[in-house]
């Protein structure tokens, strides 16, 4: 088990903090800034890399799938923050099939999140919705992330996921925006398990926001007290730039950018 040297905690290293790859713009249908509004709000506050992730062709009101194939065009670098191309898959079942387009944009890709979403899949047993992460992650090996995998309403075999994230040094996620009172409710209990297990197996996570207004971005407040209390170590937190580019570039993602 990875541990965390007494009185260093991650309140004390959040300034090192300087990546978000989970966010929205309006393009997503319900997120309200630009692209280019969450870019000068990153340059603002010092945050280093913007992951831009919009929900995937197949959630209501996202974008079409040409949305991702032309994101080939937007500059690596935008006053000073680092723009990676990102989309929030949804999985679709339990075969883990995700949004109909994806083949046609995927190369574009540096990364996918992949996430159930009620408005994309009803919820399944247990079973089918851990077996629906393997098959999605199984698949596409562009799924570098685990989307929001403490939400009550598609419970998992979290050992099992833990395990998967492991095996294929993969990330997961820790959304702060499952931490308060707004979306997902009753994941907190969960996220602190699945947290527990990433530290026992030694399993990197991100912190993320899941902002869908550029005022959110970097904003980790919860997702660091949640870890804070059961001691996670540092380590294994991807959210500095060097360490995420690093790791970026060692599975040959965006090695165009510095």
């Amino acid at each position: 088990m990875y541990t965390v040297k007494q009185g260093n905690t991650l309140e004390d290293a959040k300034w090192k903090f300087k990546s978000d790859l989970h966010t929205h713009s309006i393009v997503s249908g319900h997120a309200y800034t630009t692209l280019m509004e969450n870019i000068d709000f990153c340059s603002s506050e010092g945050i280093k890399i913007l992951g831009s992730s919009e929900h995937g062709p197949h959630f209501p009101g996202g974008p079409h799938e040409a949305y991702f194939h032309n994101m080939r065009i937007i500059p690596r670098k935008i006053k000073g923050v680092t723009v990676l191309r990102g989309c929030e898959l949804n999985i679709m079942n339990v075969q883990g099939d995700v949004d109909p387009g994806f083949e046609r944009f995927r190369k574009v890709m540096d990364y996918c999140i992949a996430s159930l979403h009620e408005l994309v899949v009803a919820p399944m047993s247990l079973e089918e919705n851990t077996q629906a992460i393997i098959n999605a992650v199984n698949r596409y090996p562009e799924i570098i992330i685990l989307g929001h995998t403490g939400n009550p309403n598609y419970p998992i075999d979290q050992e099992k996921i833990v395990k998967l994230a492991k095996e294929k040094d993969i990330i997961i996620e820790i959304n702060n925006s499952s931490l308060g009172n707004g979306s997902r409710k009753g994941s907190r209990s969960n996220c602190q398990r699945i947290a527990e297990l990433c530290m026992e197996h030694g399993v990197k996570v991100i912190l993320s926001t899941d902002a869908h207004i550029n005022s959110e971005i970097g904003r980790f407040d919860r997702s660091i007290m949640l870890l804070d209390e059961i001691e996670f170590p540092e380590v294994l937190v991807m959210n500095e730039p060097e360490k995420l580019m690093r790791y970026l570039h060692e599975r040959g993602i965006a090695t165009d950018v510095d």
